[in-house]
C-alpha cells in the first residue's frame, strides 16, 4: 500500500512547498512596493503581482472571511502560511510512516 500511496504523497508535498513558497515570493513583493523598493510602472513588476495575486488572492478571500484584517493588516497570508506548512508536515509524516 505504501508503494501506491508514496508518490502521491511526494507529489502533494512538492506542491504545498512550492505554494508556500508562492505565498512568501507575493508577500515580500508586496512589501518592497509599499516601501518604494519596486514601482508599479515597471512592466515585468505589475506581471508578476497579477500573476501571483491570481494564485493567493481566491484563498486569502476565504480566509479573510472568518479572520477579518486587524488594525489594516490583513493576516491571512500568515494564516495560510501556518496551515499549509502543517499540512506540509503531516504529508511528510504519512510519507515516511509508508516507507
Amino acid at each position: 500500500m505504501g508503494v501506491i500511496l508514496e508518490p502521491f504523497l511526494y507529489i502533494i508535498g512538492l506542491l504545498i512547498n512550492i505554494y508556500v513558497n508562492i505565498v512568501i515570493v507575493e508577500v515580500v513583493l508586496h512589501w518592497l512596493l509599499h516601501f518604494g523598493v519596486f514601482d508599479m510602472s515597471n512592466r515585468l513588476v505589475r506581471k508578476t503581482i497579477e500573476v501571483l495575486e491570481a494564485l493567493t488572492h481566491p484563498v486569502y478571500q476565504k480566509i479573510s472571511r472568518y479572520v477579518p484584517p486587524l488594525a489594516g493588516i490583513d493576516f491571512s497570508p500568515f494564516i495560510l502560511l501556518i496551515a499549509l506548512l502543517f499540512v506540509g508536515r503531516l504529508v511528510f509524516r504519512l510519507q515516511h510512516l509508508f516507507l
